[in-house]
């Protein structure tokens, strides 16, 4: 397999990764990542575990981008449908792999928590954006490559890797007319220790769970990294892969 098709790949897994969190995590919210691991319970555990989830998928996405930025002279001289068959690969093996492993082997969540039959959303999903991603991706993966005409490989591989910074980016935000933002501080912070982080950065209060571990404020944006310095793990729309925060309406 040429190198572009492995670094697509990865760079494919990562964008499916991507559509995973966001999607499901952030806009529907039929899930978190740990929803049903036994001890994982607290709204403070679960978010803080999505956000330790985009971390690692900002990582993979990177690693494919650097991949596919030093093999830019294969692609160059290997052009046609091989890289999106190879990022579709990637995209559907995310979904194949999250299915087998976190949904029936493992078990550490649903695709539809609130479903009456779990089992019918986890093969909807698995059959749609894992097999039939897979099944087209390796069909353009091995059509015959162009040799001529086309973007360069340097202008393919910086036109993705806009792309996937989009997807990031967008994951980072808080969802349209949101006021609000979700702080989530470390274990050992104390409640008046909280209550005087929020003073500090002229926050009102929203809401709290009964320790003030995580909390729902009205923070001025500029001063929401403030809370970094006082003990918060993430922060909702801090620029920090804890952006997810400030989608999760079991908060309020």
């Amino acid at each position: 397999m040429p190198k572009p098709a492995r670094w697509g790949i990865v760079l494919g897994f990562a964008l499916g990764g991507f559509f995973d969190g966001i999607l499901l995590h952030q806009i529907l919210q039929w899930h978190h990542l740990l929803s049903l691991v036994p001890g994982v319970d607290t709204l403070r555990a679960q978010v803080l575990w999505d956000g330790y989830f985009h971390a690692l998928m900002y990582l993979v996405a990177a690693i494919g981008l650097w991949g596919l930025w030093r093999a830019r002279g294969e692609l160059q001289d290997r052009r046609g449908w091989g890289l999106p068959g190879a990022l579709l690969i990637g995209f559907g093996a995310w979904h194949v792999i999250d299915g087998v492993l976190s949904h029936w082997l493992l078990g550490i969540h649903r695709i539809r928590l609130d479903s009456p039959d779990p089992l019918f959303w986890d093969l909807l999903w698995f059959t749609a954006f894992g097999l039939v991603p897979l099944v087209i991706g390796w069909w353009l993966l091995h059509r015959r490559p162009r040799r001529r005409g086309g973007l360069s490989g340097s202008a393919f591989v910086l036109l993705i890797g806009l792309a996937t910074s989009g997807a990031a980016l967008w994951s980072l935000q808080p969802p349209q007319g949101q006021q609000f933002t979700t702080i989530v501080f470390a274990p050992q912070v104390r409640p008046a220790e909280a209550m005087n982080a929020l003073v500090a950065a002229d926050a009102r209060l929203v809401w709290s769970d009964p320790k003030m571990g995580v909390v729902v404020a009205k923070v001025p944006e500029n001063r929401r990294l403030d809370f970094y310095r006082r003990g918060a793990l993430l922060v909702g729309g801090s620029g920090v892969p804890g952006g997810c925060f400030n989608w999760s309406a079991a908060a309020v």
